[in-house]
């Protein structure tokens, strides 16, 4: 605890101070100083007889936390003081020279991809003048020549200026206007490092795409060609911590260097240095990303008592790191890469031995050792996990203990490749192979795991979720250890299992026989499937991601897609068309007629038809109409106003033996007033555009439908569904369902007619 409890006030401390004032980080290092002064005095003049340690244990908590108080207020004073802050608080523009500090990581906003950079600001020019500076910002920019950019680059940037949000230690985020003017090739080392990874990118191209993708994320924290669906699966599994280089690296790292050096008859003080300088080496081509700092420093750590002969200790190692990292950058303290790495480690050093001991009463001691492992670490990270996506993976550890027979090979025979491929491509593609057998291995473990029915739940997000499963936790160890509380945890657990096995038989699975319309959960989007035979589905937009598009079809079982429907070029309507492409085929393609063919990017290789009002398809068991937009508007671009592209929207009435369905798309209330005199009679009505308030009531009205379904993501920043437009529903007398707190809805016929199931 000599080390813990510091290293625990640091932390806690910046965490804290980071979304507060200058002031009150300052008034908390003072406070935090002097009563580690008070303490120190008092232990000095009237020592306790038996608790002497704990007064010097306090105050070095208290010396830590005022360190970290003041660290935190020097910076926080430093980004919120100067001419960039002042520029941004003015919203004015200016031109940066900058030092890029990490990996331009890619984003779509508003149907646009978007690059977000970290930067140091090291001047900054406006008409009156430079001035040097030295402060941290993030630029976003919609240039596509940004994407190449290094750690290390410097650059010169015409920029606007706004104030970040609170809590984030940064002087501005600089809206970047054109591209980037390079001033100077990075540093030596860092082109060395993009070397490195773009050599085992090369050497890695031979194996299957999945493969391909994994490999080198899971060497070298390389992502970039990752596909989507395989990152969602390992998700799923619990798996994604294998795909970003941490302390399982730094591990496999220095283990194996200093085995080589033993091998070799080198000495302990020089094995330690030599893993020290391949630990430091990893860090580079890596990128210092917070597990990778945390791993690192403790590694180091590790080293330097294996150098001078004294025993390594590994909570206290752990502490030491943690304090060291988070006094040097206190903005770790609010990382959830860091907190994961930290937990993590700390349940393998504290939780796992003892897992481990309770099992071998059990188990064979390999068994118990690797089941230890698997469950403390996922024991330790749940908290965190729910805290960040309000998921619990229930197939996390199984997943984890078959995964991790290849792990080690992958990664070990991967770094061995990444060496090689620089000097030595033949060989390296030589090592490749085994490498990406075992890759081969996780990817299958992932996608069996993330497939399984109910492999994840949902759980309440945020701080309530995580006290919630700590308290869950704690409860287990009462009824561990209490005979009384086993048998009825025992007998509680058959009454579930009980009604659990009821409830599925009696309840249809999903889909649910007979189905014929589903509305997917994509989020804030559309994505709505509508069954045209066995394997086959017209699917009205593709939603904003394409894994949760393909999901969704794969659940129902979807191959073919005779037709393609995308209702306007916004992109929470077609930036999941790759999902739809995944392994299916696509006969031909209905986009709006008002469309300027911004959805032309996701259609390479398709046939592409023209919609015009009045015309009807007729597909298997489904009809399809086409009601609008009405002819002789003018061709839209996602770059007009957002009303615009959505009164363009294709409507359509879909129609089976005894269903039908009116699918607005995101039509506004210009449009659909225009076609209020057109619209049928129908069973179901798709609420338009997501249930914003621009509804026409005469519209909907109309319809005469008995159930709305709104397509919705939850807490989305647009305050869809309005309450208006809810309690215009049910006063028009529909019953309405939501995919935000519904999951996806599925119509589907039983003896007695239609129904609908949910499922979230």
């Amino acid at each position: 605890m000599r080390l813990v409890a510091p290293a625990a006030g640091a932390w806690l401390a910046a965490l804290v101070l980071l979304g507060c004032p200058p002031w009150a980080a300052y008034a908390m290092a003072g406070a935090c100083g002097a009563a580690a002064a008070v303490l120190l005095s008092r232990g000095v003049r009237h020592p306790p007889a038996r608790r002497a340690g704990e007064p010097a244990l306090a105050a070095a908590v208290l010396v830590c936390a005022a360190a970290s108080a003041l660290g935190v207020a020097l910076r926080l004073t430093a980004v919120e003081s100067g001419p960039v802050r002042a520029l941004a608080a003015a919203g004015g523009q200016a031109t940066l020279d900058a030092v890029v500090t990490a990996d331009p990581v890619a984003h779509t906003a508003r149907g646009r991809p978007m690059w977000i950079v970290e930067a140091r600001a090291e001047a900054v020019r406006t008409r009156r003048g430079a001035e040097g500076v030295r402060v941290p910002v993030l630029l976003l920019t919609h240039d596509p020549a940004w994407a190449g950019m290094e750690p290390g680059q410097r650059v010169r940037a015409a920029v606007r200026l706004t104030v970040p949000r609170p809590g984030e230690l940064l002087a501005a985020v600089a809206l970047v206007r054109g591209p980037p003017e390079p001033l100077g090739a990075p540093p030596a080392v860092q082109r060395a490092a993009d070397t490195v990874r773009a050599r085992l990118r090369e050497a890695a191209s031979g194996l299957p795409p999945e493969e391909r993708g994994v490999l080198p994320g899971m060497v070298v924290g390389d992502t970039s060609r990752l596909d989507p669906r395989v990152a969602a699966d390992f998700k799923a599994a619990g798996l994604t911590h294998t795909l970003v280089v941490s302390g399982a690296n730094v591990a496999i790292t220095v283990g194996a260097v200093l085995w080589l050096a033993r091998f070799a008859g080198l000495r302990r003080g020089a094995a330690a240095i030599l893993a020290a300088v391949a630990l430091l080496a990893l860090v580079v081509v890596v990128r210092p990303q917070p597990s990778v700092l945390r791993a690192t420093v403790m590694g180091l750590i590790g080293l330097l008592a294996l150098a001078t002969g004294r025993e390594r200790q590994g909570v206290p190692a752990l502490g030491a790191a943690v304090l060291l990292l988070v006094l040097a950058d206190p903005e770790l303290a609010r990382s959830y890469g860091f907190a994961l790495s930290t937990v993590a480690t700390a349940g393998l050093l504290v939780l796992a031995p003892r897992l481990r001991e309770r099992l071998e009463r059990r188990l064979p001691h390999r068994i118990a050792e690797v089941l230890a492992i698997a469950a403390a670490a996922e024991i330790a990270c749940a908290p965190i996990v729910v805290m960040m996506s309000g998921e619990l993976s229930l197939v996390a550890v199984v997943a984890n203990l078959l995964a991790e027979p290849a792990v080690v090979p992958a990664t070990l025979i991967g770094a061995l490749t990444a060496v090689a491929a620089p000097v030595a491509m033949p060989v390296a593609r030589l090592f490749v192979w085994p490498a990406g057998l075992a890759a081969w291995w996780i990817v299958g473990v992932a996608r069996t795991a993330a497939h399984i029915p109910y492999a994840t739940m949902g759980w309440p997000a945020g701080l309530p979720g995580a006290a919630l499963l700590l308290a869950l936790f704690g409860g287990a160890v009462l009824v561990v250890r209490h005979r009384g509380l086993r048998r009825f945890a025992a007998a509680a657990l058959a009454g579930v299992v009980v009604a659990v096995l009821v409830v599925w038989f009696l309840t249809p699975g999903w889909p649910p026989p007979g189905w014929l319309l589903v509305v997917c959960d994509v989020g804030q989007g559309d994505g709505i499937v509508l069954r045209t035979g066995p394997a086959r589905a017209v699917v009205v937009d593709a939603g904003p991601d394409p894994v949760l598009m393909d999901r969704c079809l794969t659940e129902l079982g979807v191959r073919t897609v005779p037709l393609l429907v995308l209702t306007h070029p916004h992109a929470d309507h077609v930036n999941g068309v790759p999902g739809i492409r995944r392994g299916r085929e696509i006969d031909a393609v209905l986009p709006s007629p008002l469309s300027a063919g911004e959805e032309d990017r996701f259609l390479g290789g398709l046939a592409v038809r023209t919609a015009r009002p009045g015309q009807r398809w007729r597909i298997g068991e489904l009809e399809l109409t086409v009601l609008g937009p009405q002819p002789g508007a003018t061709l839209v671009s996602t770059h007009d106003d957002g009303t615009t592209v959505n009164n363009a929207s294709l409507v359509l009435v879909a129609r089976w033996a005894g269903l039908s369905v009116l699918l607005p798309g995101d039509a506004e209330t210009g449009a659909q007033g225009a076609l209020a005199g057109s619209v049928p009679p129908v069973d179901i009505v798709k609420t338009p555009h997501h249930g914003s308030r621009s509804q026409d009531p005469g519209f909907l009205a109309a319809s005469h439908a008995r159930i709305a379904i709104t397509s919705v993501g939850a807490h989305n920043d647009y305050g869809h569904p309005a309450p208006a437009t809810l309690a215009l529903l049910r006063a028009l007398g529909m019953r309405t369902y939501r995919t935000d707190r519904d999951g996806s809805v599925a119509v589907f016929r039983t003896r007695n007619g239609l129904a609908v199931l949910t499922r979230n």
